[in-house]
């Protein structure tokens, strides 16, 4: 049966559907003004006259991008790593914080405060170079693996969501004779997707946009992160523009509209990086805000 919608009912509909409508319109305006500035004339994206809509629409931009030396490659490295680095941050905090979980865990307080000890302090550039070079990581792809191998904050959200599962789910599997680690793969994994998917959005996102270690770990090529490689892109970028800036008769023969500048290739590298995540979050959109709310609240 249809409920008759009163008038009071009909305002807070109007009202309700106008607000959150603005809020997304809000959410959603900054990725389409990169966009449209990504494929408008250059020249008049430098001088900031591109707001609602593109002008001298054109894909340069995209085109010089993908002509960046060694980009596959590049793109190849931050797609393992974020992959890599995901599934395993997914293990190193599920399976942890379940036997964390565990009151029979020897010495469970001090281990679970020595790893929350860990979030606080931190020994500085140096002495981790210097660990990092003394365990063979420096020009290593390991680099962007193992320091990531275990994230206290994630550890701490995935045991907290566990110990608000029953305990008598796992009781039963105990007297059918299933050990730890059975409990574990087919009972607690399965129903923690939630925090699991959570988890893989921080891990993901974060690998995915790393770009300091690539500055400071590595110095070959073939290791070159997409960031880092759009990083140095941006550079010639700009040194090209000053150079045209001092010497005007090269860029007489070059169409304003397409010369690549600082801010074009800024809001196109901006794009670059940001639509694969804009493609993965909506599939975890739904785990995602349930695990938050409820691995951050200790029951």
């Amino acid at each position: 049966m249809r409920r008759k919608l009163t008038v009071g009912s009909a305002i807070f509909n109007i009202i309700n559907y106008t607000f959150f409508g603005l809020f997304t319109i809000i959410c959603i305006f900054p990725f389409y003004y990169i966009l449209i500035n990504s494929i408008s004339d250059n020249s008049l994206v430098s001088m900031g006259r591109i707001m609602l809509y593109p002008r001298g629409i054109h894909i340069e931009n995209y085109l010089s991008a993908f002509k960046i030396k060694n980009l596959p490659q590049a793109a190849w490295i931050s797609l393992t790593r974020t992959v890599l680095g995901t599934l395993i941050s997914i293990i190193s905090a599920s399976f942890p914080g379940y036997t964390l979980s565990k009151l029979e865990f020897w010495g469970r307080k001090f281990w679970y405060r020595f790893i929350v000890a860990t979030m606080y302090f931190s020994a500085g550039i140096i002495p981790v170079y210097v660990t990092y070079k003394n365990l063979g990581l420096i020009n290593n792809y390991l680099v962007y693996i193992l320091p990531a191998l275990v994230s206290p904050f994630n550890l701490i959200l995935c045991k907290t969501y566990i110990e608000s599962i029953p305990p008598s789910l796992e009781e039963s599997a105990e007297i059918d004779g299933a050990g730890y680690l059975r409990r574990y793969t087919q009972i607690i994994f399965p129903l923690i997707k939630p925090i699991i998917a959570t988890i893989a959005v921080f891990a993901a996102v974060g690998q995915w946009n790393s770009f300091m270690d690539t500055v400071l770990y590595t110095s070959r090529t073939r290791l070159f992160t997409l960031q880092y490689t759009l990083y140095l892109y941006l550079r010639e970028a700009s040194a090209l523009a000053e150079v045209l800036k001092t010497n005007p008769e090269a860029a007489a023969n070059i169409d304003p509209a397409t010369l690549l500048t600082p801010t074009s290739v800024r809001f196109t590298i901006t794009m670059l990086t940001i639509l694969p995540i804009l493609f993965v979050y909506p599939f975890f959109q739904k785990y995602f805000l349930k695990g938050i709310m409820i691995g951050a609240v200790k029951g």
